[in-house]
């Protein structure tokens, strides 16, 4: 569902650009308003998020399908913990729907999807376990990542229940904003996918805002 913002990004006590191939980490309190934005368009950001105070509280996307009855995620959808508490809204999407279901490149995925020679490109799963060695003051290790979310990603499911990767429905400019029902950690790898068309097979460019 496209829901434009009322925000307006000069207000932004946040804002900041991340590259493609790099990361984010950092604490969304609860209560304010947390925006990314696809800068150059068709651009995916492999989302984890988890309850700050308790990592081994994280998202669900088998309990945030199953509680909204739907399999992709929009203005409206409320994401779930594996406790099934509220952790955060998307309040605000100007894209329409974002993956849950398509999982995160791996060098191991990419291997298999692809050929022995992309093993050692570098992939979402890589970045996740960089912010994780470079940030360990909030307590993650490599168990805790698990279910993630692929902001602005094209992953329709077929008829007969596979997944096909396919061109983004996303442009320059479109973004999709969160509201934290709980101090949320959030980790953003930016993806650096090169060989399916969720990005263009061109990563680009995101931008992170945040609201009080």
């Amino acid at each position: 569902m496209i829901k434009p913002s009322e925000l307006n990004p000069q207000d932004a006590y946040l804002a900041k650009t991340i590259d493609a191939g790099d990361y984010y980490i950092g604490i969304i309190p609860k209560g304010e308003t947390f925006r990314i934005v696809d800068l150059k368009g068709n651009q995916a950001a492999d989302t984890l998020f988890y309850n700050a105070h308790d990592v081994s509280e994280r998202y669900s996307a088998m309990d945030t399908i199953r509680e909204q009855g739907g399999l992709y995620l929009t203005a409206g959808t409320q994401l779930k913990t594996n406790l099934n508490n509220d952790l955060l809204e998307i309040v605000a999407d100007t894209c329409g729907r974002h993956d849950t279901v398509g999982g995160a490149c791996a060098t191991e995925s990419n291997t298999v999807r692809y050929d022995l020679e992309k093993r050692c490109m570098h992939a979402c799963r890589d970045s996740w376990m960089l912010a994780i060695q470079e940030h360990e003051e909030f307590g993650l290790c490599k168990s805790d990542i698990t279910h993630n979310i692929n902001f602005f990603m094209n992953v329709p499911v077929t008829s007969d229940g596979k997944l096909t990767f396919e061109d983004g429905i996303s442009a320059p400019g479109k973004y999709v904003e969160l509201k934290a029902n709980m101090d949320t950690l959030v980790l953003i790898s930016n993806c650096p996918q090169l060989n399916n068309p969720c990005n263009g097979y061109n990563p680009t460019p995101i931008e992170i805002l945040a609201w009080e």
